[in-house]
This record gives structure tokens, C-alpha cells and sequence, in this order.
């Protein structure tokens, strides 16, 4: 492929400014003091069998997080002071406190009611608030020397989450489920297992099996421990199961892949993929971007991924996002979406076309480099938003934004270093060139070598030709293969499909890319390619615009090796239409590819009728 820089690739900028992230309280000094400076301080007053103390965490903003005590008197008798104690696990720490005065020795922690606030008369509560830093959650809660639940059980914890439920033995009405224990201090009574949110048994072992269900149906399935003190703990990932038979029950794509792109800037919102009825349509989504800095993964955009709040009508669930949930953007949205249609998996996509340039880095080392992109993905935050990892670098051992040198077993190394990192379960995936020419971007590298540690392969079948060569010749930017008149031998999809099967990857492995979009130029007479013009037409960026703008503004008026073209005044387009579309799709079984893939779900009409199109041309 030529050395453009196609939108297919550009990471648009943003310029996010985020305030807000620690509390501030007004009219209240927050006082932190050493330990030292608690000398002379009264002990306790009472045992707390008349109170309760409970920990909330009301926010995280990733590097730090905003927790909150409540003290509330449950006697009959006035409470006249109060100490909570509680320890945090080693890396996680309070740094500054409000309505208490906050304390510590090593890991354990101590707040004392402040002069205006000791006295509870009964029913009543206090709070107090801190911000801290650390992943960790307190434990061995103590109020005024005894259990903060008010019972004779100091440091009764609530159990952990579970192991996400594996599932097997799936029938057309039934499914096995088995998971790894929960803990707890004094012992796991328990399980509840959820199914779409409800609970459908209540079991004392680590399996399940779910029957009575429907043929050809999507689950979600997640499990909750109870401890021998009846408390529950947070609920396992969820695992989605589709059960077999049920006639028109397979997956949308029929057995194939029906990939799209979400980009994390643009107006589309998670929610479009639901109204305009895409959601029911694919089977997976490439979460982008990530970057790619210091040889590790990084967050791309952590106030559109994981910070920025989606009102209640931008909501895939109608619900508002709040200040103080744990997880809130992109992410979150997906969440709901994979509540709402667990069929579909997410991966998070890395790189790009802006960001590739530190690819070179970071296979380096590829052992560190996996381990950076394995800790970022399963982030206990959105662990259950992913279901694996997909690396665009473009392009190893060769020039795109910029050049490469790494060398042709670069891919092959880094690719091995992911799959023995994520393991079986996880999915690994890779964005490619689509040069089918001698000597090109594809020889550059071991595609071939990659091969058998990936998934698939999203292959690149579009940019082949553009407004970067400005004066034409015109030439369609996607054609399925090649035509007399061709500008460069090698640029087509068949040509490239087959030099990768060549190399020895299996034609399942491989996804035949459309864009979502047109390449145009403007001066032009002539209606057929090959002609001249003046330089790029107008559109959402010089010489690219949507599908769902140019089906209207620039009908096609031909076709071509498998894609549409339009003339249109001085304006010459080539896009992809419903009906190029489903010859493509043909075209795909045909030749025994996993499936197809898309960039981006933006491109599409409000309808989703490329979408459609793809997902009835594989079925």
C-alpha cells in the first residue's frame, strides 16, 4: 500500500481539560496528621456494639480515589466520640482527609472524630472523607474497638469475587458452569449464580448446571460468594453463553466474523450501535485506540475511555452515569452493550496509523512489552470490558507515518510474546497491509511466522489509491481485484489474500477489510477511472468523506472491480455500496476467509445498512 496517511488511520486530536478529581469541601480544613501528633489523645470512650462504621468508595479516577466512612449510631444511648481503625494492603494509602483527624502506623489506619462532631445522639450518622492512592480496599474494620457491623466478629470481610465462570457441556437447553473459589476470613457458606442479573440457584460447590433453557439463546452468567456471616461480595466477570440449535439461532455473521471499528473521538456513541440496529448484527468490535509509548501500551484518551459521563438519552441503558461510579466513558458503555448483547466481544485495538511509531521500541523487548499491554487490558477496572487485544502496527519493517528498521521476525516475536502472555482464552489480533505487490509491505515482515500465535488477521483492503497521488490517475480505492488500467500491480485485495495464504496463513485467519467511506477527487471530466484531475475533492477531510454522506450527495454511477464509483460534476468517488458489499461477501465464503471487518461504525447511515449488508452477504 502506498505511504499516505489515510483517515482510516489518523487518531484525530482532542484537547480534554479534567478538573474536579479530588474533593473539596468547603468551609472544613481536612487535617492529616503524623502519628506521633496523637500522643495524649483520649482512648476510646465505648465499645461500638451500639454503632456501625461502613466503607464507600465513591470514586476512581485511575492514579487515585475518594473514600468515605459512615458512623451511625444504632443504640438507644448517645455515642459521645468515635475512632474507626481499619488497614489498607501495602501500596495503598490515605493523603489527605476531611470531618476527621486521619492517622497511621505502617499499614494501619486511624480516624478520630474532630471536636464538632463526636457526639451521635441514636439514629444519627457522621461521615467522614479522605482521598487516597493504591488499588487496595480496607479490612479488619474496628469502631471504637470492636466489629464495625456492630456484631462480636472483628475484621469479618466480605468474600472476594469468584473466578469468572467457564462454561461447558452447552446444549440446545442447557449449559454447565464451574469457576474458581471465592475467600473470605471466616469462610465461603455459598454461591449465587446470576443469569442476566437475576439468580437462578443458590449452590455450595464450584459448578452449575443451567437447565431449562432456549435453544439458539444469548446468556450472561456471573456468580456472587456468601460468607458463613450472610455477607455477599462483589459479583465474578460475566461470561456470555449461546446455546446451540434453535434454527435461526446462529451468530450473526453466520459462522463468520462481522468486525467494526469504534472510534474513542468521534459523534458516535455506543448507544448508535443499538438504535440503528448494528448491535444484532456484528460479532465483534475493535476498541480504538490505544498508544503505544516506552516499548508498553498506555491509554489513549482516559477522559473518553473511562472518565467522561454519558447522560441518560446517550445511555445504552437509559441510565445516567453519576460522579462517583467506578467506571464511567467508552467503557462503561460497552459494558452495558455486552449486558444487552453478550454475543459480542470487544478487543482493544493499540496503534494505528498515528501511533504505530513506537512499535519499533517496543518489540525490543516483546516478554515486557506483552506484559504492559496484559496488565492495561485486564485493569480489574474493565477486565470484563475486553475480551482480547488487537495490535495495528503499521508497519513492522517497513515506512508508514514513519519507518521501521525492527527487521522481518519482528511481528513473529511479538505476537509470540502476547499469546504466551494472554493465553488461550484471550483473543489476539492484528491489523495488516493489504500490498499485494512483489517485494512489498507484506514481504517485508513474517506474516506468515505471526500467524500461529494470532486469531486473525484484519487485512487492509482499501487505501490502495487516493488523493495523494493529486492529479490522479482516478482509481477506485478498494477494488477487489485487478482490472485492466490498474495504477500499481499488487494493489487489489485478491492479490493480497493470496500472497498471505502463500505465506502459509490459513484462509480462516484472514478478514477482508471494508471502508465505511470514499476516496475523491475533483477536475475530473472523465466518468471511468483513469482520469485526470485537479486535486481532492471536498469532504469530511480533502478527498474523503462518509458513505452515508456520498450515497446521497454522489450516487454511484459504476462499478469496477468489484466497488462503485460516482461522477458527479467535477467530483470522481469510489465507495462501497449495499450492493458491492454483498459481492464481496460472496467473495469472502468463496475463498474460505474468516469474515470481514470494517472502519468505521460512524461511516454508516443511521440505519446501518452497511453493517446489514455484510452481515447477510456472510450468512
Amino acid at each position: 500500500m502506498s505511504t499516505e496517511t489515510p483517515s482510516r488511520r489518523t487518531r484525530l486530536p482532542r484537547s480534554v481539560t479534567r478538573s474536579g478529581r479530588a474533593r473539596a469541601v468547603a468551609g472544613v480544613t481536612a487535617l492529616f496528621l503524623p502519628l506521633a501528633a496523637m500522643v495524649g489523645l483520649a482512648a476510646p470512650a465505648e465499645a461500638a456494639a451500639s454503632a456501625t462504621a461502613t466503607y464507600t468508595k465513591k470514586s476512581d479516577w485511575g492514579s487515585g480515589f475518594e473514600g468515605q466512612w459512615t458512623v451511625k449510631n444504632t443504640g438507644t444511648t448517645t455515642l459521645s466520640s468515635w475512632t474507626v481503625e481499619w488497614d489498607f494492603p501495602t501500596g495503598t494509602k490515605a493523603t489527605s482527609a476531611w470531618d476527621a483527624t486521619v492517622t497511621n502506623s505502617a499499614n494501619h489506619w486511624t480516624a478520630k472524630n474532630l471536636g464538632w462532631n463526636g457526639t451521635l445522639a441514636p439514629g444519627a450518622s457522621i461521615s467522614f472523607g479522605f482521598n487516597g492512592t493504591g488499588t487496595g480496599a480496607p479490612s479488619g474494620c474496628k469502631l471504637n474497638g470492636a466489629a464495625c457491623d456492630g456484631s462480636t466478629q472483628p475484621g469479618d470481610n466480605a468474600p472476594s469475587a469468584p473466578g469468572k465462570p467457564t462454561a461447558s457441556d452447552i446444549t440446545d437447553t442447557s449449559v454447565k458452569l464451574s469457576w474458581a473459589a471465592a475467600t473470605d476470613d471466616k469462610g465461603v457458606k455459598n454461591y449465587d449464580v446470576k443469569r442476566d442479573g437475576a439468580t437462578v440457584a443458590t449452590v455450595t460447590g464450584t459448578t452449575y448446571t443451567n437447565t431449562g433453557l432456549t435453544a439458539g439463546t444469548d446468556y450472561a452468567y456471573t456468580v456472587v460468594a456468601r460468607d458463613t456471616a450472610d455477607q455477599t461480595g462483589p459479583a465474578s466477570a460475566s461470561t456470555a453463553v449461546r446455546t446451540t440449535g434453535g434454527g435461526g439461532g446462529e451468530n450473526p455473521g453466520g459462522g463468520k466474523i462481522n468486525l467494526g471499528y469504534f472510534t474513542n473521538w468521534g459523534p458516535y456513541t455506543v448507544k448508535n450501535l443499538v438504535t440503528s440496529g448494528s448491535a444484532a448484527k456484528i460479532t465483534h468490535i475493535n476498541y480504538a485506540f490505544g498508544n503505544v509509548q516506552n516499548g508498553k501500551c498506555t491509554v489513549g484518551d482516559s477522559y473518553a475511555d473511562y472518565e467522561k459521563s454519558f447522560t441518560a438519552d446517550q445511555s445504552v441503558d437509559g441510565k445516567a452515569d453519576v460522579w462517583d461510579q467506578p467506571l464511567r466513558g467508552h467503557f462503561n458503555q460497552l459494558r452495558k452493550l455486552k449486558a444487552q448483547y453478550p454475543h459480542i466481544k470487544v478487543l482493544w485495538s493499540f496503534g494505528g496509523w498515528t501511533w504505530s511509531g513506537g512499535f519499533g521500541q517496543a518489540v525490543q523487548n516483546p516478554t515486557a512489552f506483552a506484559q504492559s499491554c496484559y496488565d492495561l487490558v485486564e485493569d480489574p477496572r474493565w477486565a470484563d470490558v475486553f475480551d482480547g487485544i488487537d495490535l495495528d502496527w503499521e508497519y513492522p519493517n517497513a515506512c508508514g507515518l514513519t519507518c521501521d528498521t525492527s527487521g522481518p521476525a519482528s511481528i513473529k516475536n511479538m505476537m509470540q510474546a502476547m499469546r504466551a502472555k494472554f493465553g488461550a482464552n484471550n483473543l489476539i489480533t492484528a491489523a495488516i497491509t493489504a500490498d499485494g505487490s512483489n517485494g512489498g509491505k507484506l514481504d517485508a515482515a513474517d506474516y506468515g511466522g505471526a500467524a500461529q500465535y494470532i486469531d486473525w488477521y484484519d487485512v487492509m483492503t482499501y487505501d490502495y489509491f487516493g488523493t495523494w497521488a493529486a492529479q490522479g490517475p482516478t482509481a477506485p480505492h478498494s477494488p477487489l481485484t485487478s482490472y485492466p488500467g490498474i495504477p500499481a500491480q499488487g494493489f487489489n485485495s485478491a492479490d493480497a489474500i493470496a500472497k498471505l495464504k502463500a505465506k502459509g496463513v490459513p484462509g480462516s485467519k484472514l478478514l477482508l477489510g471494508i471502508g465505511f467511506y470514499g476516496r475523491g477527487w475533483t477536475g475530473v471530466t472523465q466518468s471511468a477511472p483513469g482520469g485526470t484531475a485537479t486535486g481532492p475533492a471536498a469532504g469530511v477531510e480533502p478527498g474523503n468523506q462518509y458513505y452515508k454522506v456520498l450515497k446521497t450527495t454522489c450516487p454511484a454511477t459504476g462499478t469496477i472491480a468489484g466497488t462503485a464509483y460516482a461522477h458527479c460534476g467535477s467530483d470522481w468517488w469510489s465507495y462501497d455500496t449495499p450492493a458491492t458489499v454483498t459481492t464481496k461477501m460472496a467473495w469472502v465464503k468463496s475463498q474460505g476467509l474468516g469474515g470481514a471487518f470494517f472502519w468505521e461504525f460512524n461511516g454508516d447511515t443511521v440505519d446501518g445498512e452497511l453493517v446489514k449488508a455484510i452481515s447477510n452477504g456472510l450468512k
